[in-house]
């Protein structure tokens, strides 16, 4: 499944949730579509699911907040590994996303 308009794009596959574009989505209502998706993924009996935030260059603040629901979401299921790549080619990537793991200590975080 995939949601996307003229700035952004978010998609599954398999066990991978792709991040593409400028979400500047106006709050938490607008971004439920998307949590609904992940959501849906994160409790399907995957060992591992993938956010790969490389290709999302903006994140606004119910954005980044949709993150942290859905990070506390996959720390809730247990035993499965929740791996998040993103990259240091956006500089908001690498002073938000290291802040998911103190919700979940066992978040794979891979900036590269």
């Amino acid at each position: 499944m995939e949601i996307s308009d003229e700035n952004f794009r978010v998609w599954a596959e398999r066990n991978q949730v792709y991040f593409d574009g400028v979400f500047r989505l106006a709050g938490p209502d607008a971004y439920a579509p998307i949590y609904s998706l992940i959501s849906g993924l994160l409790h399907e009996g995957h060992e591992q699911v993938t956010f790969n935030l490389t290709g999302l260059e903006f994140l606004n603040s119910s954005g980044i907040n949709l993150l942290a629901k859905l990070t506390i979401e996959a720390r809730k299921i247990g035993d499965l590994l929740l791996v998040i790549k993103g990259t240091n080619q956006y500089p908001w990537q690498a002073k938000s996303l290291p802040n998911l793991k103190k919700l979940h200590p066992l978040l794979d975080l891979r900036l590269a």
